[in-house]
């Protein structure tokens, strides 16, 4: 028990390289992340599929341990990452794509549950992000549901800082311009800004 307590005083960063010698340890980043990371998969594939691929996305994490880098004391990127990825996989395997196709044919998007806290204006934000690139739409569901720093979406894409600020950016101009074009006399729900 005074094991236990002790990793839960650890930060992600630590716990990994701990479990790396004890696997047991791995059992404190399920806890501190689990509700989160099946909410994302949720949002993106509906609950029936979620339920369905939340264990192979902790066996994937399990196993992917050793290769965690050290310099990121929150786990959160990596396992979004890892569930992002894991989704993606399922879509492929389930959903081919018609040849000549790009990856946003398969964009999840279109099955997620459309029911938004947006007031009156849920038409019009559906259609804005609707609207918006892939790309972009990623990173400001990752940053606006997900609650993700530039940083963590950084390391759950793959992609540089930079480049997720800029598209962060992107989607939140676009996705005003849009909703004030459809003349629906509303606000964009705030996003803060990171």
């Amino acid at each position: 028990m005074q094991s236990r307590r002790a990793a839960r005083a650890m930060s992600d960063a630590e716990l990994m390289g701990r479990s790396r010698r004890r696997p047991d340890d791995f059992v404190v980043i399920f806890d501190r992340h689990s509700r989160a990371i099946h909410a994302y998969l949720v949002r993106r594939a509906g609950r029936q599929l979620a339920d369905d691929l939340q264990g192979e996305v902790w066996l994937r994490a399990f196993q992917g341990r050793h290769g965690y880098d050290a310099a990121w004391p929150d786990a959160r990127g990596w396992l979004y990452g890892i569930a992002r990825n894991t989704l993606r996989h399922h879509w492929r395997q389930h959903r081919p794509v018609p040849a000549g196709a790009t990856e946003v044919a398969s964009d999840p998007w279109p099955d997620v549950d459309v029911r938004l806290d947006a007031g009156d204006s849920t038409a019009a934000l559906r259609a804005a992000l609707d609207a918006l690139p892939a790309a972009d739409r990623e990173v400001l569901l990752l940053a606006a549901w997900e609650d993700l720093s530039p940083s963590e979406i950084a390391v759950t894409l793959g992609v540089p800082s930079g480049t997720v600020r800029w598209r962060l950016h992107r989607a939140r101009a676009a996705l005003t311009t849009q909703v004030h074009r459809s003349g629906t006399p509303t606000r964009v729900p705030a996003i803060e800004e990171v």
